[in-house]
């Protein structure tokens, strides 16, 4: 067996090193509300459900967005009654998964990367193959699968440009690591590209499996109660506003409020723990704010109403016929158009995309989104659409053409994994 590189041997030595701090770790997070205090064990690798007897395929995506871009495949995977494994790491993705995984997948917090609690994982559940999204590369877990010889894909997979600069670095290291993985199923022909250079030893271009995501659901009742307290003032949402957006979102109201009046603005932070400090730079504003997360709806004295819940998304879709999709008047790279886009939404968005930067260039080329540079350009074009519901019609089938034109992935997805689903039949 080739000797592993000093790199990984390095990172080996720095767990075994802090593994006896670890628990104290997690204490300490849970109390920053990073952890789910009454789950610890899992993140030690402690099971807190049965294996399912049979096959099993596991699959990881760190937070939100990645375990949004798997349900797709799981859904796909539990429809041919295959038993799906889902980790990731953060408590909002485990709250989000509690309420959107199918039958016949269950949900346990990634263990830390130390190898005691990585063996006791593997242990446990024995998967038949594990699935990996985007760029989940922890090192100690990726060497325990292979030494087990469990067949690992990493779906979705990219290599952002500062990821590849990174492991340019540690040629080495990254070799080592990529070629644990039997199969890498790139986003792009930049992404193969660049994922053979690190050292992917089999890589195909599949697309991007969050064009495929389903709409977020609501339940009809609360979608026509909170449409009834709107009823008919004009509206938009800002969703998942990152810090520094609010501010702006605030002023665009502001400004906006002299042309509609009876203007309601909805904002969504992406981290909905945030909502009180946006409810105050809406009160220093000298504007009127209802957070959500006290159980208040907006009535007529709501200016803006700060929807600082968790998992709530497709309710504000539904009744927002604008959205501006945040993390994009930062430079924080975007949030996902995809979900508002299928839910029939017109889409505003600011220069910093390149988190999704495929499917906003999708998106703009079909005049089915606005992009806008700073909060001017913002309130001009929330206030052309709140003037014209024609156009908000136009460019909401625009952006949902445009979704559709580049969807595909999972089907491609599945085809690539078939010979494992089969093999892993064979096998039990």
């Amino acid at each position: 067996m080739t000797r592993a590189p000093f790199g990984f041997r390095f990172y080996r030595f720095l767990t075994n090193l802090v593994h006896p701090v670890l628990p104290l770790v997690l204490i300490h997070r849970a109390g920053q509300l990073k952890e789910d205090r009454t789950r610890l064990g899992e993140r030690r690798g402690e099971p807190t459900r049965s294996r399912p007897a049979g096959p099993l395929i596991w699959v990881h995506g760190a937070s939100v967005g990645e375990t949004l871009s798997l349900l797709p495949l799981i859904e796909e995977l539990t429809h041919r009654d295959i038993p799906v494994l889902a980790t990731s790491g953060t408590v909002t993705s485990s709250q989000v998964l509690a309420r959107r995984l199918p039958d016949g997948a269950t949900h346990q917090f990634m263990p830390m990367d130390s190898v005691p609690y990585v063996r006791r994982f593997l242990d446990h559940w024995r998967p038949d193959l594990a699935i990996f999204v985007e760029s989940e590369i922890w090192p100690n877990m990726l060497n325990e699968a292979r030494r087990r010889s469990i067949p690992m894909v990493l779906a979705n997979a990219r290599l952002s440009d500062r990821s590849f600069s990174r492991w340019k670095h540690v040629p080495d290291l990254a070799r080592f690591l990529y070629s644990r993985f039997d199969l890498c199923l790139a986003q792009t022909q930049q992404d193969a590209e660049r994922l053979v250079r690190v050292g992917a030893q089999r890589v195909a271009v599949v697309g991007n499996l969050k064009f495929d995501a389903l709409p977020p659901p609501a339940a009809p009742l609360v979608v026509s109660g909170l449409q009834a307290m709107i009823g008919a003032r004009p509206v938009w949402l800002a969703a998942s506003t990152h810090a520094g957006e609010e501010a702006i979102i605030v002023n665009v109201h502001r400004v906006l409020q002299t042309q509609f009046p009876d203007l309601l603005t909805i904002i969504a932070p992406r981290h909905p723990e945030r909502g009180r400090d946006v409810a105050a730079i809406v009160a220093r504003a000298g504007l009127n704010a209802s957070q959500r997360s006290a159980g208040l709806l907006p009535d007529s004295a709501t200016d803006i109403y700060v929807a600082d819940t968790i998992g709530e998304l497709g309710l504000l879709y539904r009744v927002a016929p604008i959205v501006f999709v945040g993390g994009s008047l930062v430079p924080h790279g975007g949030q996902n158009p995809i979900e508002p886009a299928k839910l029939g939404s017109a889409i505003v968005h600011g220069p910093y995309v390149h988190n999704f930067e495929e499917v906003y260039d999708a998106l703009d080329q079909a005049l089915g989104s606005g992009p806008v540079s700073d909060g001017d350009a913002l309130a001009a074009s929330i206030g052309a659409l709140l003037a014209d519901p024609a156009l908000i019609r136009d460019q909401s089938r625009r952006a949902l053409d445009a979704v559709q034109s580049v969807g595909g992935a999972l089907r491609r997805t599945m085809a690539e994994i078939s010979p494992y689903l089969l093999a892993m039949h064979l096998g039990h």
